[in-house]
């Protein structure tokens, strides 16, 4: 398999990224510098910095018929298949399958966001009735006060529609963490205007039980058989 693949399907990075590493000598088969367009085989120590490249946890992966990632979205990123969309999701990943978002991330935010090439399972996690609680971290540009808080978890006026009641809680003197059963179109961002406040970092940081975690931005890693279970407590087949 190429080195690159390999990289891509570890979860580290996508496989433009590993050509990079590659390019810039941080990658090594067996001990010796890899090269563009190297091969190695299933047993061969790959490692990127020195450090050896997880193998991919398998058995119950390898009996999936679908992919089912977590990816920690990087600001500038477009939640969208469209290839013709310049920073693209789909290309930004750069899966070997064909894969596609659970939803949608702002391009303006960061964070958590699951992409699958199983479009069976997208109604179940996106349907309203299922209130599945979405996390989030954000920033804002004046002091986070209670009043503040206690107004956007009653609900907020957003698209000539209330939105659900809702979780806060401050983390910061210009930060709080809001819990979501909903997801409308720039919807924390335009409660936080009703209150004359405007946001200035916003990354998602959980969807029901699976966490961003370590994750770095811009790396995607594959949904434990765990994390799946809990996810979709009532499917049996992946």
């Amino acid at each position: 398999m190429r080195v690159n693949k390999l990289i891509s399907d570890s979860g580290l990075c996508s496989r433009r990224e590993a050509d990079a590493l590659i390019a810039q000598r941080r990658v090594t088969i067996d001990g010796a510098v890899a090269a563009i367009g190297a091969v190695a085989t299933m047993d061969a120590v790959v490692c990127v910095d020195g450090v050896a490249l997880r193998p991919r946890a398998a058995r119950g992966a390898a009996a999936r018929r679908h992919v089912y990632i977590a990816l920690n979205k990087p600001v500038g990123i477009t939640c969208t298949t469209e290839h013709a969309v310049k920073d693209n999701i789909v290309d930004f990943v750069d899966h070997a399958e064909r894969i596609f978002p659970i939803g949608r991330l702002d391009k303006d935010s960061e964070g958590l966001i699951l992409l699958t090439s199983n479009g069976d399972i997208v109604n179940e996690i996106l349907r309203a009735e299922n209130a599945h609680e979405k996390e989030y971290l954000v920033g804002v540009n004046r002091p986070v006060t209670a009043q503040f808080l206690t107004g956007m978890a009653r609900g907020v006026r957003v698209h000539g529609q209330m939105t659900r009641p809702c979780k806060t809680r401050r983390i910061a003197k210009f930060g709080f963490a809001i819990v979501l059963t909903q997801g409308l179109n720039r919807q924390i961002r335009l409660m936080a205007e009703a209150f004359d406040y405007r946001v200035t970092q916003l990354r998602r940081v959980r969807i029901v039980n699976i966490r961003l975690g370590a994750l770095r931005v811009g790396q995607w890693r594959n949904l434990t058989d765990a994390e799946l279970r809990g996810l979709l407590p009532q499917r049996t087949s992946w």
